[in-house]
């Protein structure tokens, strides 16, 4: 990666450098982020953070927590430590895979795990390396992202995911045979009376709650403009779904 632009989320709060081509992060982090039910001084891991995205404007939106983040890619977890500490934060980003249980292990417990695991398990993948292993699963599926959470996660700690509306049930299978109850589905519209095409998906570890569908959001007026509910997570850090 020799080509970068530096962006801002969250109305200015965040800074993010980031690649100029292939995988960039945006409008599914700031969701994410917003979905994660942290309080201030927690310990929260994410999965395949990339640049840090996620985890930024977490940390903007919920003040004191203890970061931690696994990411593969060795060029990605350098851009999010440098992103980190160019916010002053500081976070424990380790490179590794999520097939390593011993570092979720290590790196538990935790309060919360999300992520933005690749969503999906075939078709023909994008080119560029590193936008071809956030969006295509090669090797592991999301049985294994949410079973590497689970391993850090506390018990009656949350996990967080987003994904593509049409891998709900898979993802709904994979934490509950991680022992994760109380899943709560929050459909992400692009604008009223369509269809969702993004999900927002939460659960508990060793909860038996029954699951919810929480309250839409509807992201885009007619026009394209974003709706004034979206306008408040994406510039003003609001939560979604709050417990």
């Amino acid at each position: 990666m020799t080509d970068f632009t530096e962006d801002r989320l969250l109305n200015g709060r965040v800074a993010l450098r980031q690649p100029a081509k292939g995988f960039r992060a945006g409008l599914d982090a700031v969701l994410l982020a917003a979905f994660v039910p942290a309080k201030p001084g927690e310990t929260v891991l994410e999965a395949g953070p990339g640049t840090g995205a996620a985890f930024l404007c977490l940390a903007a939106r919920v003040p004191g927590l203890t970061i931690r983040a696994v990411e593969r890619e060795a060029a990605m977890a350098a851009l999010a430590r440098e992103n980190a500490a160019r916010t002053g934060l500081t976070a424990q980003i380790e490179q590794g895979d999520i097939a390593d249980l011993a570092l979720a292990r290590a790196l538990g417990p935790v309060a919360h795990g999300f992520a933005n695991p690749p969503y999906w398990p075939g078709g023909t993948p994008p080119p560029g390396a590193i936008r071809r292993a956030a969006t295509h699963e090669a090797g592991p599926g999301l049985a294994d992202w949410v079973g590497f959470l689970a391993a850090a996660i506390a018990p009656r700690g949350s996990l967080s995911l987003i994904l593509p509306a049409a891998r709900f049930d898979a993802a709904v299978a994979a934490m509950r045979d991680a022992s994760f109850g109380a899943v709560e589905l929050l459909p992400l519209w692009p604008r009223a009376g369509v269809a969702a095409k993004r999900i927002l998906l939460r659960a508990r570890k060793g909860a038996r709650s029954p699951a919810k569908i929480l309250p839409g959001l509807a992201l885009h007026e007619a026009d394209g403009r974003f709706t004034d509910a979206a306008e408040a997570i994406l510039r003003d850090a609001a939560q979604i779904g709050a417990d």
